[in-house]
């Protein structure tokens, strides 16, 4: 059945939005906007407050909503192919049934967003509520671009997701029951704890993704690249967690007794995933982990001076409020990692002597800079590529030696 959806002028759409605004901000003269099977196709609504926001099939095809905040909104059964939603906000969205095919969610929050399948009932092209049509319509993400979005905790059972590009994802507990990932770009991808029963993932590449605690038995994965994947600790590695654990404690109390006790953690090649979060907050100067594993781990707040990290994984870690002065991390892996409000500058060693952070070839893609100090940082050749850093934290030196482009902080 066709219907034709009523068309909406740029102009009223910015009034919706400002009464929807006052509402969502508690300011008097609010309304919720609900456009219900509304023609906003190639429209602008970028950077606007529409949490709660309802567009329930409504087409939206080309439509701008960069850095959008849609958290909690209603997508239901909307037409979103090829619509702009880079940087948007969009957790718990509910996006049953709605077509993203060729869209852009690149470096999105959609945590438990719902992409499954869903039924709508359609109003009569002439007799419009009073005779509708029920369709049941699957989610369509075709050739779409997720990269460096957040997708923890989401449901995609059954969407359709040919060749979408899924690389340096988060997808941390991500339903992924019967969807079709076939030819899907997954580099990168982490996707702890997934579940992917009867996904197919032909033709996948999943390089370098972190799979751990993903079962692939009942998944499809013939012509799948594999290659260099981070599995989940071995039965060595988490035996070795205690003695760690106690070798971490030991710098700890090195630190704080300015060297008489203890002494510097050396856990050069160490898979420390095992430790959880028993890091956070530990004096941690001079630790040398050379290409140890410390991926997905909470970090907050550790103290790293001077630490040796070359060529560690530290993708997906939280490390928020770190002190990393001096720190050594060329060559290392740190995309999707936090570092809000980490402080990357310079270690002084002595007088008008100092050690800037080394950040030499590293990886550091989607990594979240907002408020990070990263005075006098090496970046050369580094891939900052979707990276959000003030737009006044680096020089224009810094910039220069970066090997992509940095995107600003919204």
């Amino acid at each position: 059945m066709t219907f034709v959806r009523r068309r909406l002028s740029q102009g009223d759409l910015d009034l919706f939005i400002a009464a929807h605004e006052r509402l969502v901000e508690g300011r008097p003269g609010g309304r919720r906007l609900a456009l219900k099977f509304v023609d906003l196709n190639g429209l602008d609504l970028s950077g606007r407050n529409l949490a709660e926001a309802d567009f329930t099939g409504c087409a939206l095809e080309n439509a701008r909503l960069v850095g959008a905040r849609m958290n909690g909104a209603v997508l239901f059964c909307a037409d979103l192919r090829g619509a702009d939603f880079t940087g948007a906000q969009l957790v718990r969205a509910d996006l049953r049934g709605a077509c993203l095919r060729g869209a852009s969610l690149m470096n999105a929050d959609l945590t438990r967003a719902d992409f499954r399948e869903g039924v709508i009932a359609i109003p009569h092209a002439t007799k419009g509520l009073a005779a509708v049509k029920h369709e049941t319509r699957q989610g369509i993400a075709d050739g779409a671009t997720f990269a460096g979005a957040t997708l923890d905790g989401g449901h995609f059972d059954g969407i359709n997701a040919f060749k979408a590009d899924f690389s340096d994802c988060s997808m941390r507990g991500a339903m992924l029951t019967g969807a079709n990932l076939k030819d899907a770009n997954l580099t990168g991808a982490m996707l702890e704890n997934a579940s992917v029963d009867g996904c197919n993932l032909e033709g996948a590449r999943l390089i370098g993704a972190i799979l751990t605690g993903v079962a692939f038995e009942r998944a499809t994965t013939s012509r799948a690249d594999m290659t260099g994947v981070l599995r989940g600790p071995s039965d060595d590695a988490r035996s070795r967690a205690e003695g760690l654990a106690e070798r971490a404690l030991d710098a700890n109390a090195w630190a704080e007794s300015g060297g008489v006790l203890g002494q510097p953690a050396v856990f050069d090649g160490e898979d420390l995933r095992p430790l959880g979060d028993r890091l956070k907050n530990l004096k941690l100067p001079g630790l040398s982990g050379r290409h140890a594993c410390l991926a997905g781990m909470d970090l907050r707040g550790v103290g790293l001076q001077g630490a040796g990290l070359e060529g560690a994984d530290l993708r997906g870690c939280d490390l928020r409020g770190a002190d990393l002065r001096g720190v050594r991390l060329n060559g290392a892996l740190l995309n999707k990692a936090d570092l809000r409000g980490a402080n990357l500058g310079a270690l002084a060693i002595g007088k008008d002597r100092s050690m800037p952070v080394m950040l030499v070839e590293a990886s550091l893609r989607f990594t979240r800079l907002e408020g990070a100090l990263l005075d006098g940082a090496r970046l050369d050749g580094a891939d900052v590529a979707g990276a959000r850093i003030d737009a006044t934290a680096l020089s224009d030196d810094q910039r220069e030696s970066l090997r992509r482009p940095v995107a600003a902080a919204a």
